[in-house]
């Protein structure tokens, strides 16, 4: 994944969410009404999830901790907001947390520098980027975007080289050469420059887009994880070592990401009741609109957190072209499927 700088207002304002930890309830363990609390914590096993930035786009991973998924599977996690997609790498290994959730990507580059990790689970198994317009502007296909003024966040976000990569690599066109000119702006500015007439549309994120269509009366005119299809695009990875010395504790994990993966795919509600609790300054209606548009969204939002060879090979080429990476790394050598693999069978939904 390239540098996002999230993109929204809201995000924005969720910045005193850094270096946060959530501590989980207690309700789902079957003594917890008569263990007094310091007991049942130290019955669980501690872990650290380093996130990279706190988006909608890890729910999954929020659900698991509202939920008590974790909890049931007898781990005590705490969550760590990073601040940058590449810094969880830094965290794992400086063995200030043991999971990290950001862009696939990642893993691969802190392997072929020494730190190899080891990809386990997939948490966005799509790009949940959207252009958005005024009402009657229609955007069929990549081809529309030539000679618009687009509207994005500022470059290496994946608003710009997203799009980009879809334009060359799909599209077969050069953006620069068909007179299509990236307006970039800091967060939160996209929606007002389509509204005030500088740009044609915007390529945002959700919750921008929501907030787009709920603020500024715009339209969702294009998704593109409908065109870039199935991908690893946000994973969970650890270290090589910590894969081998804690397989039991990895597979716990595993088994309470899968367990929230199932609850979110068969409750329509649970998207947005967690939503509303970790993202309390986002506006109702656009949580309301959002949390529709993520779950409805193909491939956005996994069935599973089994990473398919597809996956791999569709971030790989996502990220070469990008240029975010220095080499590619097969998906035999960086993925361990067998920890999703058994959680999906025993807990989650396979297929």
């Amino acid at each position: 994944m390239t540098v996002q700088n999230t993109g929204s207002t809201s995000l924005s304002a969720l910045s005193a969410h850094s270096r946060r930890s959530v501590l989980l309830g207690t309700g789902a363990l079957g003594l917890a009404a008569a263990l007094p609390m310091p007991a049942i914590a130290q019955g669980r096993t501690k872990v650290i999830v380093s996130e990279a930035i706190h988006i909608a786009l890890y729910t999954p991973l929020y659900v698991a901790m509202r939920k008590e998924l974790f909890a049931r599977q007898g781990l005590d996690v705490e969550l760590s907001t990073a601040g940058g997609i590449a810094v969880p790498v830094s965290v794992l290994l400086a063995n200030r947390a043991q999971f990290a959730l950001t862009g696939t990507g990642m893993s691969v580059n802190s392997t072929l520098e020494g730190g190899k990790m080891k990809v386990i689970g997939k948490v966005a198994g799509g790009v949940s980027l959207f252009a958005i317009a005024k009402p009657g502007l229609k955007i069929n296909s990549l081809a529309d975007l030539k000679g618009k003024t687009i509207a994005t966040l500022r470059f290496p976000s994946n608003t710009i080289s997203t799009p980009t990569y879809l334009m060359r690599g799909i599209g077969g066109f050069d953006p620069k050469e068909a007179g299509v000119n990236f307006l970039e702006l800091p967060p939160g500015a996209q929606a007002a420059a389509v509204k005030d007439g500088r740009a044609d549309l915007a390529i945002v994120f959700d919750w921008d887009a929501s907030i787009g269509v709920t603020q500024f009366g715009l339209e969702v005119v294009f998704s593109f994880a409908d065109i870039l299809g199935p991908i690893a695009f946000s994973s969970i990875f650890v270290t090589e070592q910590y894969a081998k010395s804690n397989g039991d504790t990895v597979q716990k994990f595993m088994n309470g990401l899968a367990a929230a993966m199932k609850l979110m795919q068969s409750d329509p509600n649970v998207f947005e009741e967690v939503s509303r609790l970790e993202f309390p300054s986002v506006a109702p209606e656009v949580v309301k609109l959002g949390a529709k548009t993520f779950m409805n969204t193909k491939n956005v939002m996994p069935r599973n957190p089994i990473i398919t060879k597809e996956d791999w090979d569709a971030i790989m080429k996502h990220e070469s072209g990008a240029g975010t990476l220095k080499k590619t790394l097969p998906y035999e050598d960086m993925v361990d499927n067998s920890f999703a693999t058994k959680a999906t069978t025993e807990f989650g939904m396979p297929g």
